[in-house]
């Protein structure tokens, strides 16, 4: 079985990654470690930065989640009320 040395994709701080490039980093790590054929330590490595990875997109999706609010009119005040999606994607027509 062939081992795979350090990429230089690791090299990348998690905390500075785009969410959809970290997601992106996230996939090829797992297809990585489900190759098994990376050295343990390699591995560990791999597992470290996915875990990151990992954490920074939850909080990416949190933020994003906190952010998604509407502004509607209640008596000519603006009001914040928290999204909520079309059950049956009826405003996607």
């Amino acid at each position: 079985m062939a081992r795979r040395e350090r990429s230089p994709e690791t090299t990348a701080e998690p905390e500075a990654a785009p969410f959809e490039s970290a997601l992106s980093r996230l996939e090829a790590i797992v297809e990585e470690l489900e190759s098994g054929e990376l050295a343990l330590e390699v591995s560990l490595e791999r597992f470290e930065e996915g875990v990151g990875l990992a954490r920074r997109c939850a909080e990416q999706l949190s933020e994003a989640r906190q952010r998604i609010d509407v502004l509607v009119q209640e008596n000519g005040e603006p009001r914040e009320r928290a999204f909520e999606p079309d059950p049956e994607g009826e405003g996607d027509r």
